[in-house]
């Protein structure tokens, strides 16, 4: 029964290491393999899309 008990125990560190390693692991990846200039592209394609809508609720700011 002790050897279970270890067995699991190892096991189980070793799941929750495995976890907690590979976030920082596909962060880091995500990072190397996404170009920085990208980025902003994105939200400068939203603003010209959005060029000719009319604004809607809210107070307009003068």
């Amino acid at each position: 029964m002790m050897e279970y008990a270890v067995d699991f125990f190892l096991f189980a560190l070793f799941i929750i290491g495995l976890t907690a390693f590979m976030g920082p692991l596909t962060n880091g990846l995500g990072h190397l393999l996404t170009p920085r200039h990208k980025k902003s592209s994105y939200v400068r394609q939203t603003t010209l899309s959005q060029a000719g809508f009319k604004p809607v609720g809210g107070k307009s700011k003068q």
